[in-house]
């Protein structure tokens, strides 16, 4: 009856918090790794200013846009529909 009326049953709801969390696994790994790699790329590695300068912000925000791009189209050519890792 549960199926019938489109309610997910225990198992079903189960099912579901499990996908759920491993997306957020996912998300979480995704955002760790981007933000490891550009911050690694751009940011100079002695400190002179407690702000980042205009270069470092320019150089951020293109490794953001080309490292989500690459992985965006990563997740097209397998099929996935979202990016990998």
């Amino acid at each position: 009856m549960a199926a019938a009326n489109n309610v997910p049953t225990g198992v079903d709801k189960e099912q579901i918090f499990g996908m759920a969390e491993k997306e957020m696994e996912y998300r979480v790994e995704l955002f760790n790794k981007l933000t490891n790699t550009c911050f690694n790329k751009c940011v100079e590695k002695k400190y002179k200013e407690s702000e980042l300068n205009m270069g470092e912000n320019s150089c951020i925000d293109r490794c953001v846009s080309k490292y989500w791009q690459v992985n965006s189209l990563i997740g097209q050519l397998l099929g996935s529909g979202r990016p990998p890792m």
